[in-house]
């Protein structure tokens, strides 16, 4: 038995959140019309089954412990999500917190050649933080916010 567009639709959403845009590109291939599929979507973020700002925020939760703005940015584009509500879900990260912890797990201690220097910020950078926030990683400079335990 053949499954409705709405079946589908959702059973892809009580899996995981889907942007609009994600959501339409999975569904096409079983739309009868390109207009039967937009007034699906539309039903769907009517009544709230289907919400870009639920999935930006969502994304932003699970992968922001792991990367940078940058990435979260571009990543959150490339699915479709409004450049504006993507800029309202990124505010008021600490991408220098993030990437403090990040460096702390892969690597504890600051580099001691050019080449160790350039690895780190690479591995950072492939994260996703800015050039600014990996400088103050990399000079030791964030860690001055903690003073050392003195006994």
């Amino acid at each position: 038995m053949e499954k409705s567009l709405r079946a589908r639709a959702v059973d892809l959403l009580s899996r995981r959140e889907y942007t609009r845009r994600e959501l339409e590109r999975r569904l096409a291939p079983f739309a009868e019309s390109p207009e039967q599929l937009t007034a699906l979507l539309d039903e769907l973020a009517e009544h709230s089954w289907q919400s870009d700002q639920r999935f930006a925020q969502q994304f932003a939760d699970s992968k922001g412990q792991r990367y940078g703005s940058r990435r979260l940015q571009q990543e959150m584009r490339q699915r479709g999500v409004d450049t504006e509500l993507i800029r309202d879900t990124l505010q008021g990260r600490d991408d220098l917190a993030t990437a403090q912890a990040q460096w702390r797990k892969k690597f504890g201690q600051l580099p001691a050649t050019p080449q160790e220097r350039a690895r780190q910020i690479r591995f950072l950078a492939g994260r996703g933080f800015p050039m600014t926030v990996i400088g103050k990683v990399l000079s030791g400079a964030a860690d001055d916010d903690f003073p050392a335990d003195e006994d």
